[in-house]
């Protein structure tokens, strides 16, 4: 329980919220603030406003597919995100440097999973929505930032034009 109080004060000196802990002591469920960031790759969509589906496949290869999307400034798409592995994977939309340091300090906590609305956690066999509204022209990327797989390769782009 100490080191995971520690992480938790290192995580909050990095500008992270703190975590809250499930009633497993060692599965955490973190939030975090995404500041600046949040404005360049968007914001959280409304399902009602949906302007498109998009369904993207997560396996154990650690693979998205698609893993190269383009969309248009103002959209707000649903991502259907079907997990057809074996093993957990995540969907999370950020920055290149977001997401890479993201990846770091998940593997300093396996277990951890996210509670933001720019990431979903998608146990084997089921299947979750994110939808995301497209603010701004530009490069959003996505990964799983479950440990190793994102040094894996398991990422992938959104080009919005």
């Amino acid at each position: 329980m100490a080191a995971a109080l520690i992480g938790a004060a290192m995580l909050a000196l990095a500008g992270l919220a703190t975590p809250a802990f499930a009633d497993d002591p060692h599965a955490m469920h973190m939030q975090h603030s995404h500041g600046g960031e949040a404005t360049a790759i968007g914001e959280p969509g409304n399902d009602a406003n949906a302007t498109r589906t998009v369904d993207v496949d997560m396996r154990d290869t650690m693979r998205f597919s698609p893993a190269t999307l383009t969309v248009k400034r103002g959209d707000t798409v649903r991502f259907v995100v079907t997990n057809n592995g074996k093993i957990r994977h995540e969907l999370t939309l950020g920055t290149t440097a977001s997401l890479a340091e993201h990846a770091k300090m998940m593997q300093q906590m396996p277990g951890m999973t996210h509670a933001e609305p720019n990431a979903v956690t998608v146990d084997p066999g089921q299947k979750k929505t994110l939808v995301w509204h497209f603010t701004q022209a530009g490069t959003v990327d996505f990964a799983c930032l479950e440990p190793g797989h994102f040094e894996a390769g398991m990422k992938g782009v959104i080009n919005v034009r």
